[in-house]
């Protein structure tokens, strides 16, 4: 498929790129890696008259960690985050797609698209981080629980580029990451990000379990977490909250599977997930 005829800047400044999509009105559109808005043009699903590429914006492209908090530019692509050392985040990086699309792909650029299917929605939930985007009327940052409003959308204004991704190390907790899809490079039917820490006495201090593709945003599995909150690590109890997993979730049934098999997906990958974050 070809996309609909547009024009296209690379701006060298965020202060340019900001003007120019200011002046392209509500049909231009930020360009960070592309994997997610090329497909949409070329499906015609979407056809934006300006893209504004941020690649010459090597300010977005920082990476540091300090004051417990890791910092991440919006450029900075998927296989650095893989390969970042940064626990569950990079963990779920290291499952997106293929090599070529981590290489190209960014994390500013995938939580800027809102999709529910894509994996650093969901993780960025599980962590309680945000965002910082920046406009014409300066800077704000967006918790990643306020970021998520719909399918595809993101309450990141049409005349705000986010900058940068932030999230706390979350030193002493155990993570896992479990994801089901047909080939290994698809989007996820489902998938559960488990984050744990277990106090002396092996009971549960803190429990945060993100899920992917079980709604029209990221969602968090509260009823599992409030389930093993402060009890015991055991095999019981895990298996007991994850049964909880789907509570209060709405999967689109679609070609792959039907809204009951996401559902049980979401238990049986919860579990999965809670046990490899408890050991």
């Amino acid at each position: 498929m070809i996309p609909a005829e547009f024009d296209y800047v690379a701006p060298a400044s965020l202060d340019d790129a900001l003007k120019a999509l200011a002046e392209g009105g509500e049909d231009a559109k930020v360009l960070a890696g592309g994997h997610s808005l090329i497909p949409l043009m070329k499906l015609r699903m979407a056809a934006p008259s300006l893209l504004v590429d941020l690649r010459q914006l090597d300010e977005l492209k920082a990476i540091s960690a300090d004051d417990g908090t890791v910092r991440l530019g919006a450029l900075v692509t998927h296989h650095q985050v893989a390969t970042g050392g940064f626990g569950l985040v990079s963990l779920a990086a290291s499952t997106i797609a293929d090599q070529q699309v981590r290489n190209m792909g960014t994390i500013g650029g995938t939580l800027a698209h809102g999709d529910p299917a894509s994996d650093m929605p969901a993780v960025l939930l599980a962590y309680e981080g945000s965002v910082v985007v920046r406009g014409s009327g300066g800077e704000r940052e967006i918790a990643a629980a306020d970021l998520f409003e719909d399918f595809l959308t993101t309450t990141v204004g049409e005349e705000e580029i986010l900058t940068e991704v932030r999230f706390p190390k979350l030193d002493g907790y155990g993570y896992g990451y479990e994801k089901f899809n047909r080939r290994q490079e698809d989007w996820a039917m489902v998938a559960v990000s488990a984050l744990v820490k277990k106090g002396a006495d092996g009971t549960a201090e803190d429990v945060r379990i993100g899920l992917t593709h079980m709604g029209s945003v990221p969602l968090r599995a509260t009823a599992a977490e409030a389930a093993l909150r402060g009890k015991p690590l055991t095999p019981e109890n895990i298996a007991a909250a994850a049964e909880q997993a789907a509570e209060g979730t709405e999967p689109p049934a679609d070609l792959n599977a039907s809204v009951e098999y996401k559902q049980h997906l979401a238990r049986v990958l919860t579990k999965r997930a809670l046990t490899t974050a408890s050991e």
